[in-house]
């Protein structure tokens, strides 16, 4: 239970910066950058309550810029629903030409009740965008609290592997996975992750991103890291 609320907390928050505006504009990809990655999501990726380099996605860039040939672009906004993710991902996809696009979407519709059948259109809607135009997607799940019903809940969490299944996607199960119960792991407002949660979250990214990316180099960045 306790996991849950504090789950509750953090999904609490997307709807709190529903306001907020989009994170600042994404340099152009590096020259000779070979593999464009992009991350499209909702306050989570957009670093809500966060300096601007502490989140999870900016974690992540620097990780990679050790890897030549690969750039990442951040096209997050907090309050972000599936719905303005459908409608703003053709956009995206024209002005980035991304390789790879992180699907980090749902909560937002989770808690305010949206009908199952609506967010799985949304985000199937988005997937197929993003296949017509050539990117691999690499979908991130995310889980609600049981307060809103078990069949409700459980629907929902359903939705990603779903997906990922039927449109042969790779798939993060649970973006908060290995830290949602832990205080520690929150700021003093007991809703935001902390730095150190953006941390476990590269990690639950980065542990199915490395099998997409077929660079050697990439390959040798992961053996570096592990001696």
């Amino acid at each position: 239970m306790k996991n849950f609320l504090i789950t509750l907390c953090i999904l609490s928050s997307f709807l709190a910066a529903g306001s907020g505006a989009a994170t600042a504009p994404a340099p152009a990809p590096a020259p000779g950058a070979t593999t464009t990655i992009l991350v499209f999501g909702d306050s989570l990726s957009a670093g809500y309550g966060l300096p601007q380099e502490a989140g999870w996605v900016n974690l992540l860039k620097r990780r990679l810029q050790t890897v030549s040939q690969v750039s990442l672009i951040n096209n997050s906004i907090s309050g972000e629903t599936t719905m303005g993710g459908r409608n703003r991902i053709e956009q995206a996809l024209k002005t980035h030409r991304p390789d790879i696009v992180i699907v980090e979407l749902g909560g937002n519709d989770g808690l305010r009740g949206a009908s199952i059948d609506s967010i799985r259109d949304n985000l199937e809607a988005i997937i197929e965008a993003c296949q017509r135009h050539k990117a691999t997607v690499l979908l991130a799940g995310m889980q609600l609290p049981p307060n809103y019903g078990m069949s409700y809940t459980q629907k929902f969490q359903d939705i990603y592997p779903q997906l990922a299944k039927r449109h042969g996607l790779k798939l993060v199960p649970f973006l908060l996975d290995g830290f949602g119960n832990k205080r520690e792991f929150f700021q003093a407002d007991g809703i935001h992750p902390t730095a150190q949660a953006q941390e476990r979250i590269v990690e639950n990214v980065w542990k199915v991103l490395k099998t997409m990316l077929k660079s050697q180099q990439i390959l040798a960045f992961e053996n570096k890291r592990a001696n």
